[in-house]
């Protein structure tokens, strides 16, 4: 696993791509019970090399109701991104992840991770490109529909900020889901 890590985080297959150049975030460790397959490192994970440390992932770990001793803890939870590099800004947000990383590294990662419990799909691209056809036509429904997808998967909407909107359009989710996925994250942590 650590020489995998090592390939991944020298990996600069889309350098060119990259505005601010490669820096690849992810975490991972042999014994991780769960992944969480977000989209890609924002402005701010790119320059301090850890995932999720944005608001974004405050929130994430509210919806989980973990520390983030439990958060960063690589035995407990793999975070793998689509994208692992920052893709830069778009029109609206943060450009899609790179297409080259997880056909590039997500199979062989995921191979090390035998003991995976749940694995969480963050955003709609991870929710396409691992239920595929299985997703349902938007997040809103791939969302709606968690229980489809359990026991071993739960797709959940992005937690940016910027998705205040949805929240507030589908008071179900933090109703229905949030309880649900805590509820999963209690019995495969403790």
């Amino acid at each position: 696993m650590q020489a995998l890590l090592k390939d991944i985080r020298a990996c600069e297959i889309c350098k060119a791509h990259l505005p601010l150049g490669p820096r690849p975030v992810v975490t991972a460790h042999p014994e991780a019970k769960i992944a969480i397959i977000g989209q890609a490192p924002g402005k701010k994970v790119h320059e301090t090399g850890i995932p999720w440390d944005d608001p974004s992932g405050k929130q994430l770990r509210h919806w989980l109701d973990v520390t983030s001793e439990v958060f960063y803890d690589p035995k407990q939870i793999a975070l793998i991104p689509m994208g692992f590099c920052y893709p830069g800004k778009g029109r609206s947000g943060d450009l899609p992840p790179r297409p080259e990383c997880a056909p590039q590294w997500h199979s062989v990662l995921l191979k090390q991770l035998p003991n995976l419990q749940l694995t969480l799909f963050v955003g709609m691209y991870s929710q396409k490109y691992y239920l595929s056809a299985k997703a349902a036509s938007t997040l809103t429904e791939t969302v709606r529909n968690y229980k489809e997808y359990l026991p071993t998967y739960l797709p959940l909407p992005h937690p940016s900020p910027r998705n205040r909107f949805w929240l507030s359009k589908n008071p179900w989710f933090n109703e229905t889901v949030v309880p649900e996925l805590q509820q999963r994250i209690k019995e495969i942590i403790s």
